[in-house]
C-alpha cells in the first residue's frame, strides 16, 4: 500500500496550478446521462473518484472516451442498464447522483444504497422523498433504491436540511420533468452552480442556482454540449494553508478567488498577506508563524467543512489558542488522534476542538482516515521536524490530483513510496 514520505521544515515557494473540482465533476458526469447526444467535459481531474464514476457509466453501457488533457466525452446513446451496483457505490457515495438523471431520462433506475460513511451520516431520504413528490414510484429492497416513472412532474420541494447531493439529484431530475419545479432550502455551493450552468448549456432552464431557491422549467430533451469544470476551491485552500503553515510564499493559478472568501478571511486573520486577481491568489507569510484562528463550519457561503481538517493542522503549530467547531459532520475529528501523535495539543469537547498551538510538530508515522483528514496530515508533515510517513493515502488520491508532484514544485521534500 502506497505511503507519502515527507521531510518537513521546508518553506514552500513558487507557483501551482489548481485542477478541476472533484465535487463539480462527479455530478456533471452523472448529468451527462440526460443528454440525447455526446457531451464533452473539460478540466476533469485525474482522481480515483472520477475513475469510479466513469467506471459506473461504462458498466451501464455508456460510451466514455478519455482524451489527453483529461477531456472526457460521454455518449449515453447506447446505454443498456439503469443499475448502479453496490461494489461501485460503496467506494464512492456520490454514485447516488445517477439516480435522478436515470429516472428522468429513461424512466427507471436501480441504485444501491451507499452504506456507511466514515465522517458521519449522509442519508438519502431527501433524494427519495423529492423524487416521490415528482411522481416516482420508489421501493427500497435488498439494499437497492428501485425507482420508476413514466415522466416526472414538476413539484414544489422543501428540503428539511441543506444537502448538496440532494439538491443536485433533484435539479437533474427536474430538468426533463413536465412542468415547473421549485427547490426550497437548496444548497448554495459553487459546485451546484457549476452543475446548473452545465445543464443550461445543454438546453435546460435552471434559475436561481447559488441561492436557497432554485427553479427549473422542465424541457422535453437536452442536447450535447462542451463544458469545462470549475477549479477546485478545496485544493486551492489546501495549498494556501500549506504555505501559511510553512511560512512560505506561493501563487495559486487557474483558481476562482470569489468562491473561497471565507477561507481567505481566516488566512488573513492568521497573518497572511493575500493578493488576488481574476483567476489567481498569492499568499505570503513572510516567514512568520501563523496566529491561531477560530473556525465554525457551515454550508456555503460559510466556512467549508472540507477545509476544517487543514485549519486544525494549522492551528496546531500556530501562535495562540484556537477553537474549531464542526457543525456539518458529526465524526470529522478523526485526524485529531493522528495529529496528537505528532505532538499537537488538542482537546475535543463535543463538536469542538480546542487547540493550543505549539512551536513545532514532531514527525511520526500516521494513518489517513478520510479524504480531508489525509490532507491535514500531509500539511502537518510539511511543517514537522523529521520525516513523516502518511499511510492509507488512497484516501487522498480520491480528491487531490498528483499531490506530491504539486508540492514538489513548491520545494517540498515529499515522495510516494510503496
Amino acid at each position: 500500500m502506497d505511503k507519502l514520505a515527507i521531510t518537513g521544515g521546508v518553506r514552500l515557494q513558487g507557483e501551482v496550478r489548481v485542477s478541476g473540482a472533484k465535487n463539480a465533476t462527479l455530478p456533471i458526469l452523472a448529468g451527462a446521462l440526460l443528454a440525447d447526444g455526446p457531451v464533452t467535459i473539460g478540466n476533469v481531474p485525474h482522481l480515483n473518484d472520477v475513475t469510479t464514476m466513469i467506471a459506473l457509466l461504462v458498466r451501464m453501457g455508456v460510451d466514455v472516451t478519455v482524451h489527453d488533457g483529461m477531456r472526457v466525452e460521454v455518449d449515453p446513446g447506447n446505454i443498456q442498464h439503469y443499475r448502479a451496483p453496490y461494489e461501485l457505490v460503496k467506494t464512492m457515495r456520490a454514485s447516488i447522483l445517477v439516480l435522478g438523471p436515470l429516472l428522468s431520462r429513461f424512466g427507471e433506475a436501480e441504485v444501491s444504497l451507499p452504506g456507511g460513511c466514515a465522517i458521519g451520516a449522509r442519508p438519502v431520504d431527501l433524494h427519495v422523498a423529492g423524487l416521490q413528490a415528482m411522481g416516482a414510484e420508489i421501493s427500497i429492497e435488498d439494499g437497492f433504491i428501485r425507482a420508476r416513472a413514466d415522466r416526472l412532474k414538476g413539484a414544489h420541494l422543501v428540503l428539511d436540511i441543506v444537502t448538496v447531493t440532494g439538491t443536485e439529484n433533484l435539479m437533474m431530475a427536474a430538468a426533463l420533468a413536465k412542468g415547473h419545479t421549485v427547490i426550497e432550502n437548496a444548497a448554495r455551493e459553487p459546485e451546484v452552480v457549476d452543475l446548473a450552468n452545465f445543464l443550461n448549456s445543454m438546453g435546460a432552464r435552471v434559475r436561481g442556482a447559488g441561492t436557497n431557491r432554485i427553479e427549473i422549467e422542465g424541457v422535453s430533451a437536452l442536447g450535447g454540449t462542451d463544458y469545462n469544470v470549475m477549479p477546485d476551491r478545496i485544493e486551492t485552500g489546501t495549498f494556501l494553508v500549506a504555505a501559511a503553515m510553512t511560512g512560505g510564499r506561493i501563487l495559486v493559478k487557474r483558481t476562482r478567488p470569489a468562491v473561497i472568501e471565507a477561507v481567505l478571511a481566516k488566512l488573513r486573520d492568521a497573518g497572511a498577506d493575500i493578493v488576488i486577481g481574476e483567476d489567481w491568489i498569492e499568499l505570503d507569510m513572510h516567514a512568520v508563524r501563523p496566529k491561531s484562528v477560530d473556525i465554525s463550519t457551515a454550508p456555503y457561503p460559510g466556512f467549508p467543512t472540507d477545509m476544517q481538517a487543514q485549519f486544525t493542522a494549522m492551528n496546531s503549530i500556530a501562535d495562540g489558542v484556537g477553537t474549531i467547531t464542526e457543525n456539518v459532520f458529526e465524526n470529522r475529528f478523526m485526524h485529531v488522534l493522528e495529529l496528537q501523535r505528532m505532538g499537537a495539543d488538542i482537546k475535543i469537547a463535543g463538536h469542538s476542538a480546542v487547540i493550543h498551538g505549539i512551536a513545532g510538530l514532531t514527525a511520526a508515522p500516521v494513518m489517513a482516515t478520510d479524504l480531508r483528514a489525509s490532507a491535514s496530515l500531509v500539511l502537518a508533515g510539511l511543517a514537522a521536524d523529521g520525516e513523516t510517513l502518511v499511510d492509507r493515502i488512497y484516501h487522498i488520491d480520491r480528491g487531490y490530483e498528483c499531490i506530491e508532484e504539486k508540492f514538489q514544485q513548491l520545494g517540498a521534500l515529499i515522495r510516494r513510496i510503496v
